[in-house]
């Protein structure tokens, strides 16, 4: 895989613009081709998302407009209205079917949107669409919320090109967090490939996510193709996977309120359902986050964790241990547990790695040849002041 700049503009067909009025952002992007799309499992689900499902039964997106500052779920009637008013918006600029035209929205549940807002924003950002680095950027930033940082990545691989923004810092659960991900590439594939794709990829990536336990009313993620470029079904979906992969990372870095970020190694499971089961329960257990937080090997409740999971284990079986860097940035590796027996004198080595703002848990249940990977963060005292306040 390759690195390259330009976000989602690297991709041949995208332009994207995005602007900013207070609490309130817009973003526009335009990419013709086959598209597809995964959404939320939570049955308090927000108009946007079902607009967009409709529209996708087409197979073919034109474009995706997008706002921060309200969420609009759980606003009735008026919400779908308002929603349906913003993919028409921009058909009308694109001069295309509203049908062929996506729409997200994410901030604060069960209030109104201001389309005379949504209006003035949109007058600003349609003048602003191009295909350049700084377009992406400020299409994403247009939709941040409790996000501290951009999140994007751009890769070649194989002549094919797949790019990606994300927001998403807190109520991060996904099951297809609050986040919305839009995917572009320039292959040339039907629809149903790139939902088959997208399955697979969020699957290895968002689906293995967790913040904070929550999931949201908003969650979408949607890929859209093209068609420049040539390419094999296998290598796109490498890179796809790889993409979603590199947006899990980063949303976990930018929990909310976090200041470490960790990874659970699971190996040795039964079945990749047992794997990602416990690989979760541990990303998601908040006992886990907080002693991450505290640098405090209290690997007891790793063991915990993974024991309610839901997966099959034997605790005769397991072996657990933790890999980080020191301050002077040299790798660092101990065991903690091995085949159900408890290492000594190894705490103050966890504890060093502990220390550290990056950390792998790796844990190897020791029944079968099945794996997983799930993405976290730690649980601080940020955390709670940000979501104590979050409307006031």
């Amino acid at each position: 895989m390759q690195r390259i700049d330009g976000g989602i503009c690297a991709v041949a067909g995208v332009r994207a613009a995005g602007v900013r009025q207070g609490k309130y952002g817009l973003t526009l992007i335009e990419a013709s081709g086959a598209a597809a799309g995964m959404f939320t499992t939570n049955k308090v689900r927000a108009a946007p998302l079902d607009i967009t499902a409709e529209h996708l039964a087409g197979g073919h997106l034109d474009g995706v407009i997008a706002n921060s500052g309200c969420a609009n779920a759980y606003t009735g009637p008026r919400g779908r209205e308002d929603a349906l008013a913003m993919t028409q918006l921009l058909a009308g600029f694109l001069k295309t079917d509203e049908k062929k035209i996506a729409v997200a929205s994410t901030g604060v549940i069960g209030r109104y949107m201001d389309m005379e807002i949504i209006a003035r924003l949109f007058d600003e950002a349609k003048t602003h669409l191009r295909s350049d680095g700084e377009a992406s950027l400020e299409a994403e930033r247009a939709i941040m919320t409790t996000d501290t940082r951009t999140k994007e990545v751009a890769i070649e691989h194989r002549g094919m090109r797949v790019a990606g923004i994300v927001k998403g810092s807190g109520m991060i659960e996904p099951n297809m967090a609050t986040m919305l991900c839009f995917l572009y590439t320039d292959a040339d594939f039907p629809a149903q490939v790139l939902q088959d794709s997208l399955k697979d990829a969020v699957k290895e990536s968002f689906n293995m996510l967790t913040v904070d336990g929550d999931t949201s009313t908003n969650d979408t993620v949607l890929l859209t193709a093209t068609g420049k470029a040539k390419g094999i079904v296998e290598d796109f979906r490498e890179a796809l996977r790889f993409v979603c992969v590199d947006l899990a990372r980063q949303m976990a870095r930018d929990g909310e309120g976090a200041s470490k970020y960790f990874e659970t190694v699971v190996t040795g499971a039964r079945s990749e359902l047992d794997a990602r089961l416990a690989a979760k329960a541990v990303a998601r257990s908040s006992l886990v986050k907080t002693a991450v937080y505290g640098a405090d090997p209290n690997w007891g409740r790793i063991i915990c964790a993974v024991g309610y999971s839901g997966a099959e284990m034997d605790p005769e079986k397991i072996t657990l241990g933790l890999e980080g860097e020191s301050p002077a940035g040299s790798s660092l590796k101990v065991s903690l547990v091995e085949k159900g027996h408890i290492v000594d004198g190894v705490l103050d080595q966890a504890r060093e790695i502990m220390r550290g703002d990056s950390i792998i848990i790796n844990i190897d249940l020791g029944l079968g040849n099945a794996g997983a990977r799930g993405f976290g963060c730690d649980l601080t005292h940020e955390y709670v002041n940000v979501n104590a306040n979050y409307t006031t």
